[in-house]
């Protein structure tokens, strides 16, 4: 098979990124548990919500994301069976691009740069399954579509729904 990976909220935790900065600049106590269904920053104060959406802006943003448990060792053993690429929108911050590939170098080294499309938009992807926590990315994808349960698409039930990697691993390491 061929399966594309996307990273931010499936394999890299930017969710929690937001939460841990916000916290830490406004001494908040957010958790994911306090934002189901919504994006982070439709949880903070109005006069908060624009920082929020900055953070992707600042420079080392995406090279600090904390890795989502047991993607490494789902990945790794889905690489022995399939082709494995992963696919990340990375054109929109000026910084993500690099930080992204160095971020991958350092926790997915198994993944050759050959097969991490580092892209603008999703809707070119041609394979067997994609993971992806945006259902706006899966809409036109014509394999198999696994959503990646994040804070903001708790309320998604369009597409079939993956809670862990534990989980992905039950289903594509048959």
């Amino acid at each position: 098979m061929t399966i594309f990976v996307d990273m931010d909220e499936v394999i890299a935790d930017s969710y929690q990124a937001h939460i841990d900065i916000y916290n830490e600049e406004y001494e908040g106590n957010f958790t994911k548990m306090d934002c189901q269904g919504k994006e982070f920053w439709q949880c903070v104060p109005e006069q908060h919500q624009q920082r929020v959406k900055d953070h992707a802006w600042q420079v080392g943003y995406f090279r600090d994301l904390k890795v989502i448990e047991h993607s490494q060792d789902v990945l790794k053993e889905l690489c022995k069976l399939h082709h494995v690429y992963i696919a990340s929108a990375a054109m929109q911050f000026p910084n993500s691009l690099r930080e992204k590939s160095d971020w991958l170098d350092d926790f997915f080294p198994f993944i050759p740069w050959q097969n991490r499309i580092l892209c603008g938009d999703k809707h070119i992807l041609k394979g067997d399954v994609l993971i992806d926590d945006r259902s706006y990315n899966l809409r036109h994808f014509e394999g198999r579509s696994l959503l990646f349960t994040s804070p903001h698409n708790t309320e998604t039930n369009d597409f079939e729904r993956v809670d862990s990697w534990l989980e992905i691993g039950e289903r594509l390491l048959k």
